[in-house]
C-alpha cells in the first residue's frame, strides 16, 4: 500500500476515525488496533511475509524479557548469560535478513571469485522474494535488544506495545528506524487528540507528497531513460540525469519520511527526524549528519562506537600514537560505510558507493575537520556567502558522483557513466532534453522545493508556514500544492526507492 495511492487515501481516514472516536479511552485496545492495521498495511504487499515480522518481534521481545531477568539475578548462570542471549537474538535476526536479502548475492560472488582462478562452479541460487522493509524493522528490533542489554531501557512485558513499536505502519517499510528509547514509551502513555499537532501532521504529509509526486516521480522518468541508454547519451545529458537522480532519491526518501512522520502525528506519536536539508551541507561529513539520520546514528551507536569511534584505544607507549589513532578512526569509518552500503542492497555497486564516501572522509579525518560544520548554513542571514556557496556546490557535486554508483546496475556501468559525463563536446545529442517543457517543469519544481527548504532550514521540519500570518494565505498555499500534485502526477506507478531495502 503506497502512501500516494487511492488505497491509502481510504485506509488512513478509517483508521484515524476508529483510533480516536472508538478506542480513545482504552490504551491497550489502541495499541492492539495499531498492530492489526499495521499488519494489514504490511500484508497489502505480500501477506506471506507477515510471519517474518511477527517472528522478529516475538524473538526480540522475548530476548529482552530474559536479558532483564538474567541481569536482575545476583548470581546469573555461567552457562547461559545475558550476553549469550543477546548474541543469539542478533544472529537469528541477521540470519533471516541475510538469507532473504543476501543469499543469492553471496552465492554469485563466491562463484565469480573462483572463476578468477579458472575454477567453474555450478550456480545454486534461489528465487527469493525480498520482503518489503525487512532491513528497517530488523534493525529497529535489534536496537531494542541491544539497548536492554546496555540497560538504556527497561525490558517490557507488554507484548502488544512491543509489537506496535516494531510494526507501527507509518514507518514500517521505509523508516525512520526508530529507537526503543524514543518510540516504545509512547505506547505506554495515554494519547489525547491534539488539533494543532494533527494540522501540523497533515501539513507535513502534504509537503512529503509534493516531494514524492512532483519532484521525485517526474525526475524518475528522465533518470530511467538516461541510465537505460547511457552509452548513447552526451556528457551534458548524463550530468543532467545524475543530478535528477540526486533529487529523485532525496524527494522520494525524504518525502516518504515526511509522510511517515506526519501520519504518526495524526495518531499522537512523535517520530525522529530523518532528513535535515542535506543538500545544503558544506562538506561530506555534514551531509552524513543530515542524510538518513536514523540509519547513520544507528550505525554510529551500534558499530562505530563499539569499534572505538573517533577515540579508539592507542597504547601510550606507541611511537606514532596520533597517526595510529587516525588510522583506526579511518578503519572505523570504512567499517560503517561499507556496512551501510551493503545494508542498502545486495550489489557491489552499493559497497562501492559506501567505499567512495568513506574515501571522501579521509582528508577530513586527517586534517581534523570532520566536525567543523555542526550548525546550519547561513545562520542569522538570508543568503549564504560566496564561500558557503562554493562549499555547498562542491559537496553536492561529490554526492552526485556517488549517486551514480548507487543507481548503476554494475560497477562497470558506473565508471562508464562517469566517463561519459566528462564528454561535454556532443551537446547536440542532448539538445532535445533541454528544449522539452517537462524538463523545465521538473527543474522548476526542484528549485521551488529548494527555496522552501532554504526558508525553513532552521525549523524542526521543512514546511511549517509559521511565518504566514493569515489563514487564507495558508489555504491558498495548500491549494497550490494539491493542484500541482494533481497536474504533475505521472501516469505510471513509481514505487518508493527505499522499499527495495
Amino acid at each position: 500500500m503506497l502512501f500516494n495511492s487511492l488505497e491509502f487515501a481510504i485506509f488512513l481516514p478509517i483508521v484515524f476515525l476508529i483510533y480516536w472516536f472508538v478506542l480513545q479511552r482504552n490504551l491497550k485496545l489502541q495499541n492492539l488496533f495499531i498492530v492489526v492495521v499495521s499488519y494489514i498495511f504490511y500484508g497489502w504487499w505480500d501477506y506471506r511475509f507477515l510471519f517474518l515480522i511477527a517472528l522478529t518481534s516475538f524473538c526480540s521481545w522475548l530476548s529482552g524479557v530474559w536479558i532483564g531477568k538474567l541481569q536482575a539475578r545476583s548470581t546469573p548462570p555461567t552457562w547461559f548469560s545475558a550476553k549469550t542471549l543477546l548474541i543469539s537474538n542478533i544472529v537469528l535476526n541477521l540470519a533471516i535478513l541475510g538469507f532473504f536479502k543476501y543469499y543469492n548475492f553471496f552465492v554469485d560472488s563466491f562463484i565469480d571469485l573462483f572463476a578468477l582462478f579458472g575454477i567453474s562452479l555450478q550456480s545454486s541460487t534461489l528465487s527469493i522474494i525480498l520482503p518489503v522493509g525487512i532491513s528497517f524493522y530488523t534493525f529497529q528490533a535489534l536496537s531494542y535488544s541491544i539497548d536492554v542489554y546496555r540497560k538504556k531501557i527497561a525490558p517490557t512485558n507488554d507484548i502488544v506495545a512491543f509489537f506496535a513499536f516494531v510494526s507501527f505502519f507509518p514507518q514500517l517499510v521505509a523508516g525512520p528506524i526508530e529507537r526503543a528509547t524514543n518510540l516504545l514509551p509512547q505506547f505506554y502513555t495515554s494519547r489525547k487528540f491534539d488539533y494543532e499537532t494533527a494540522v501540523d501532521g497533515m501539513r507535513q504529509i502534504l509537503w512529503g507528497l509534493f516531494k514524492k509526486i512532483v519532484v521525485a516521480d517526474n525526475c524518475a522518468i528522465y533518470v530511467n531513460e538516461v541510465f537505460a541508454d547511457y552509452a548513447n547519451q552526451s556528457g551534458s545529458t548524463l550530468l543532467l540525469g545524475a543530478i535528477f537522480f540526486a533529487f529523485q532519491i532525496y524527494g522520494d526518501f525524504s518525502g516518504y519520511s515526511d509522510i511517515a512522520i506526519g501520519t504518526a502525528k495524526l495518531f499522537g506519536i512523535k517520530l525522529l527526524r530523518n532528513f535535515n536539508v542535506p543538500y545544503f551541507s558544506r562538506d561530506i561529513a555534514e551531509f552524513w549528519r543530515r542524510w538518513h539520520i536514523s540509519l547513520n546514528t544507528w550505525f554510529v551507536d551500534y558499530l562505530y562506537i563499539p569499534l572505538g569511534g573517533s577515540r579508539p584505544y592507542v597504547s601510550p607507549n606507541s611511537k606514532h600514537s596520533e597517526l595510529t589513532k587516525k588510522a583506526k578512526v579511518i578503519r572505523n569509518t570504512f567499517a560503517i560505510f561499507l556496512t551501510s552500503g551493503l545494508w542498502h542492497g545486495a550489489n557491489w555497486t552499493f559497497v562501492a558507493w559506501g567505499a567512495y564516501h568513506a574515501l571522501l572522509f579521509i582528508p577530513l579525518i586527517l586534517l581534523g575537520k570532520n566536525k567543523r560544520f555542526t550548525d546550519t548554513v547561513a545562520t542569522g542571514r538570508i543568503l549564504p556567502n560566496i564561500r558557503e556557496c562554493f562549499q555547498m556546490a562542491l559537496t553536492f557535486l561529490l554526492v552526485v558522483i556517488g549517486w551514480v554508483f548507487f543507481r548503476a546496475e554494475t560497477i562497470t556501468d558506473a565508471f562508464a557513466y562517469l566517463g561519459g559525463m566528462l564528454q561535454f563536446g556532443t551537446l547536440r545529442a542532448s539538445y532535445r532534453f533541454f528544449i522539452q517543457p517537462d524538463i523545465w517543469q521538473t527543474s522548476l519544481s526542484i528549485i521551488a522545493m529548494l527555496i522552501i527548504e532554504w526558508i525553513y532550514r532552521h525549523q524542526k521540519q521543512n514546511f511549517t508556514l509559521h511565518n504566514v500570518k493569515y489563514e487564507w494565505v495558508r489555504w491558498i498555499i495548500y491549494f497550490i500544492i494539491v493542484f500541482t500534485c494533481l497536474i504533475f502526477q505521472v501516469q505510471e506507478e513509481i514505487q518508493f526507492i527505499y522499499f527495495q531495502f
